[in-house]
């Protein structure tokens, strides 16, 4: 069963714009490069980024409690280490997010995007070292099968845009939830191999429209009554490093 790489894609500032990449480097017990760098903190948290721990995703801007984030488009430049957002009624800001002065100027210009709908203040954090802002403790690579959201949208009768699941890997000819059977399993992916950790539990971050900042399609209650489980996509970890592209073979061994 060997399928390809159809797409990757990374998500520098937690809940905030995905952003596709043609390659990338997967580094054995590291995270998927630039995902989930940022997030911003709504309200305190207790994250300390001297002894960083897991904190649960509802601590943050995050489309499961607030659908307006995806009216906000961002874009990461890695080198200069700013960020571009643009909002339709707030207009377009770039900032330096490796600047305290910087992320304190995004959570300003934010707190109006959101004004009335988060408890706040608003303070945008850094992943120090090794950690990232995942919603999962094992979340390192995020794996998607195309096929498995095709088959949920012939299910429901209409169309369901894979961003909806927010993956890093997206994988064309694999059969349809065929993923979730590889937990334990070695995967090969371009140069890289991973082994499978569990199938990925959705939320109620789903529901929302990526492009409209919408709820309209109820995606969890959904998944129960089709499949009887909440799960799409699959977490990974990394166990040997290699480069991968699209259109890269991507198979379990």
């Amino acid at each position: 069963m060997t399928g390809r790489v159809a797409a990757l894609a990374r998500h520098p500032v937690k809940g905030f714009t995905p952003e596709p990449l043609s390659s990338v480097h997967l580094r054995a017990g590291a995270h998927f490069p630039g995902d989930r760098l940022y997030a911003v903190e709504d309200g305190p948290s207790g994250f300390d980024p001297e002894a960083p721990e897991h904190i649960k995703k509802m601590a943050f801007t995050v489309l499961a409690k607030l659908p307006e984030v995806a009216a906000v488009r961002t874009k990461w430049n890695e080198d200069e280490g700013t960020l571009t957002a643009w909002h339709p009624d707030f207009g377009e800001i770039t900032i330096d997010l490796e600047d305290d002065s910087g992320r304190s100027v995004f959570a300003t210009w934010l707190s109006g995007v959101l004004a009335g709908k988060v408890r706040g203040p608003l303070k945008v954090l850094a992943a120090p070292n090794a950690h990232r802002f995942m919603d999962s403790r094992t979340g390192f690579v995020s794996l998607i099968n195309l096929e498995s959201v095709r088959d949920f949208e012939a299910k429901i009768g209409r169309p369901v845009d894979p961003a909806r699941f927010r993956g890093n890997v997206m994988v064309e000819g694999w059969p349809a939830w065929s993923e979730l059977e590889m937990a334990d399993q070695e995967i090969v992916i371009g140069g890289a191999r991973l082994r499978g950790l569990k199938p990925i539990e959705r939320c109620t971050a789903t529901h929302v429209d990526p492009h409209t900042a919408v709820r309209d399609i109820d995606v969890v209650p959904l998944l129960r009554q089709h499949y009887g489980h909440f799960d799409c996509g699959l977490y990974a970890e990394v166990a040997i490093s290699g480069n991968i592209h699209t259109g890269d073979a991507a198979g379990p061994l």
